[in-house]
């Protein structure tokens, strides 16, 4: 079996185990040790989501995971969303990574919207895991969110009529090529196309994730 690569982002209080080969799959604990097993414990779970048509292997241990790089941490960190840079996301995006990520976000959002349907008519619990939010309000906030983060690809809200997850992967296209997207916003700030990928599929099944522990 293929070593899985990790990234650690390493915060005073929190620390993510991102795996950098598979956007969304992204989990956090207290400590290095705890995140990376943490980041094991939902492989099978990550295995459901994006199936065998990318090649997903779940490592069965520890030794199977290779931490290659330490990024520090951001107050967003601490706050608990993925939020330094790798410098695999750096790389440029040609055309079959590209797919990949449509591919892996596509993915995110299928398991979200299938928790969601299977939810559907449940009272989610409520405590530590999931805050006091309903299933509609936790749709809403992967939705308007993902707006936010159209800007940070430089692009504002899809023009009405559009579909808003095809406008994100358009979106995603044009900055891998390099073009300025369509309907696009004067924001400097921006993501490179794969973290954009990597936190848009993070938060998706973080949520999707929630939704069924709370349904039970």
């Amino acid at each position: 079996m293929s070593r899985t690569t990790v990234y650690l982002e390493v915060g005073q209080k929190r620390v993510f185990a991102n795996a950098v080969d598979w956007p969304g799959w992204s989990r956090h604990a207290r400590t290095e040790a705890d995140a990376l097993e943490t980041l094991l414990a939902y492989a099978p779970r990550y295995a459901r989501v994006v199936g065998s048509a990318v090649g997903f292997t779940p490592p069965e241990g520890r030794n199977d995971l290779d931490v290659v790089e330490h990024i520090e941490g951001d107050a967003t960190t601490e706050f608990g969303a993925p939020s330094a840079r790798a410098t695999v996301d750096l790389r440029p995006m040609d055309g079959d990574a590209l797919t990949r990520h449509s591919t892996l976000l596509r993915a995110a959002w299928t398991a979200l919207d299938r928790a969601a349907g299977a939810a559907k008519g449940k009272v989610l619990a409520t405590g530590p895991r999931g805050g006091g939010r309903s299933l509609a309000k936790i749709v809403d906030h992967v939705t308007e969110a993902e707006v936010i983060y159209l800007s940070k690809l430089g692009s504002r809200r899809p023009p009405d009529g559009a579909d808003q997850r095809d406008f994100i992967l358009e979106v995603v296209a044009a900055r891998a090529r390099d073009e300025e997207p369509a309907n696009p916003s004067r924001v400097t700030t921006r993501w490179p196309p794969r973290f954009f990928v990597r936190r848009a599929a993070w938060h998706a099944l973080d949520h999707g994730w929630e939704i069924e522990d709370r349904a039970g």
